[in-house]
């Protein structure tokens, strides 16, 4: 995973990579980071998965009527030019956390918990605007502070963190990033093991419970591609139509080797039961989704004189008097096992998930059938 950030976040992962760079400087604002160069050039160096977005620590708590005019419109701006340099990176802004007593200079916030809503009310109207999603470390904080009143999160100053404090956001950010608890990781940079497995459990649970209140879409699943199949009245075609959720390419993937594209395509083949896989490609990701077809009006399937019916996956009926031989051939052309089973007017052959053709010898013919490889 390739991140760029717009703070200082501990190195924490559990065998995932993490590709990084930033742009730190102390005190700085959103507007300092807007009018600041190095950040655009940064986030143009690699295709990030992740942009991540940080104000000075205060700045969001600040009245509404002042975060509006002096920090929204610069938050918004940084999380639009990201989108703009690299359109598949995800925005993800740091949700901090509240001083140790608040900030005493403003009644609204001279409280942990004042500020600390503030904060977390704030970058949330921030990520809602810019359309972004928020690493909820100042939720967790709230947390341990709540339920483990004796882990303690600050430096001296009662703003900055503790190793605790940074372990803390570390874990919080691991599992907003990757979608995968950190519970467990044996990264424990100078913490007791207990105080560790709360401080991974917190951050783990305040995420994953929530992600959707987080705005945590994986970047690599925000194409989300739909396929169904209606009869056409009147015609023994199939019609396929899919869809999704932003500009795609579509590519149908049909058991008997056919390949279609197109978001609306006409399909007749000659079985009861089959699969159909669609590939949709958009311009960050693809998905992938495979249907069940159900026609139970499908007919025999004529070669020569010879009519064959596919029954289920490695089963078929060959309908003739005269069959001298079947037989079951794998890529390589190798003869393989199977069973033949008499039936009414001719043979039923069942063969192995190997097999790829089926040869037919009667006494004026030869015949060669693929077999729909999703049947397998």
């Amino acid at each position: 995973m390739k991140i760029f950030a717009l703070f200082i976040m501990l190195s924490f992962h559990q065998l995932d990579v993490l590709i990084y760079d930033s742009n730190t400087p102390g005190g700085q604002t959103f507007q300092m980071h807007a009018n600041n160069p190095v950040n655009y050039q940064k986030m143009a160096e690699q295709p990030w998965d992740y942009i991540i977005l940080q104000g000075q620590s205060q700045e969001p708590s600040f009245p509404f009527a002042q975060v509006n005019s002096q920090t929204l419109p610069y938050a918004l701006q940084l999380a639009d030019s990201a989108k703009a340099i690299q359109p598949c990176s995800q925005v993800n802004y740091f949700m901090t956390w509240g001083r140790q007593n608040g900030d005493p200079q403003w009644d609204s916030i001279n409280t942990f918990d004042k500020m600390n809503t503030r904060l977390r009310d704030a970058y949330l109207r921030i990520a809602d605007s810019a359309d972004a999603a928020v690493s909820p470390v100042g939720v967790a904080w709230k947390y341990i502070r709540d339920n483990h009143p004796t882990i303690n999160l600050y430096q001296q100053d009662g703003s900055h963190p503790s190793i605790e404090g940074s372990y803390l956001a570390a874990c919080t950010f691991y599992t907003s990033l990757f979608h995968k608890s950190s519970l467990g990781s044996t990264y424990l940079p100078g913490i007791d093991p207990n105080t560790a497995s709360i401080l991974q459990q917190v951050a783990s649970s305040i995420v994953l419970d929530s992600l959707s209140t987080w705005k945590l879409i994986h970047s690599d699943s925000t194409l989300q591609a739909n396929a169904s199949y209606s009869s056409i009245p009147g015609a023994s075609v199939l019609s396929f139509s899919a869809s999704a959720n932003q500009d795609a390419n579509f590519t149908w993937y049909f058991p008997d080797m056919t390949i279609e594209t197109g978001p609306i395509i006409g399909f007749e083949y000659n079985l009861s039961t089959y699969q159909v896989m669609l590939i949709a490609e958009g311009l960050c990701d693809t998905d992938t989704v495979l249907i069940e077809v159900n026609n139970p009006g499908a007919g025999f399937s004529e070669l020569g004189s010879m009519q064959w019916k596919w029954i289920n996956p490695g089963q078929i009926d060959v309908y003739s008097s005269s069959i001298l031989e079947i037989q079951a051939i794998d890529l390589l052309g190798k003869v393989l096992s199977t069973e033949r089973e008499a039936i009414q007017n001719g043979t039923r052959l069942t063969f192995g998930p190997s097999t790829s053709f089926l040869r037919i010898n009667t006494p004026n013919e030869a015949t060669i059938i693929r077999v729909p490889y999703l049947l397998n």
